[in-house]
């Protein structure tokens, strides 16, 4: 079984020490259903009354942090735990790339491509977690997991396709640019969690 990088970690207490959090396959699949359902959401909003500028907000935000928070914890995993998928991890980072473009500006009018492009990323990245599922420990999978979401707090909250999208830079780069967003964020009252709808979606 390969190895899945970590940070540096403290001792575990006993053999049968279980990290507290959850696993990064669960997080990650939970935000994939979570987007999807927005996506579900806005689309029927936009054949209608037209979608509500709110919503395009959050979900700009809500994909900025998750995929920044994949790049940096994620899919190096992916990577170093099952090197053969490497070409499949590179054509995720590429697409990316392309998704965070297509976010920049995002109105009714493109957010069919965004819809997607956001498809093609939950069924690509969903392959891959449950290669990573398969071969990593629960306790490989917890720790990640926590790593990821403390990403996802610090990371931007608008999307920045000419950014490092590969450790170490994206791990230094992604939170000095999520400190500026965040601020943006403050000073506009832009919502930027689920939460902030007045109806979140229900995965």
């Amino acid at each position: 079984m390969s190895a899945v990088p970590l940070p540096p970690l403290p001792p575990a207490p006993d053999e049968g020490y279980r990290p507290g959090g959850r696993s990064i396959a669960d997080i990650v699949d939970h935000e994939h259903r979570q987007l999807l359902a927005l996506l579900g959401q806005l689309t029927d909003s936009a054949g209608s009354a037209g979608t509500p500028r709110d919503g395009l907000a959050v979900l700009t935000a809500a994909l900025s942090r998750h995929l920044s928070a994949e790049e940096q914890y994620l899919l190096p995993a992916v990577r170093a735990a099952l090197p053969e998928q490497a070409g499949r991890v590179d054509a995720e980072i590429d697409g990316d790339a392309g998704l965070l473009a297509a976010l920049k500006g995002l109105t009714d009018e493109t957010l069919t491509d965004v819809a997607e492009r956001v498809r093609r990323h939950v069924d690509g990245v969903g392959g891959l977690v449950a290669e990573l599922r398969a071969v990593a420990t629960p306790e490989e999978l917890i720790r990640l997991g926590n790593r990821l979401e403390i990403a996802e707090e610090a990371a931007p909250t608008r999307p920045h396709p000419g950014t490092p999208a590969t450790p170490p830079w994206n791990r230094i780069v992604e939170p000095a640019v999520g400190v500026v967003d965040k601020v943006r964020d403050a000073v506009t009252r832009r919502p930027t969690y689920l939460a902030d709808l007045p109806e979140p979606p229900r995965d």
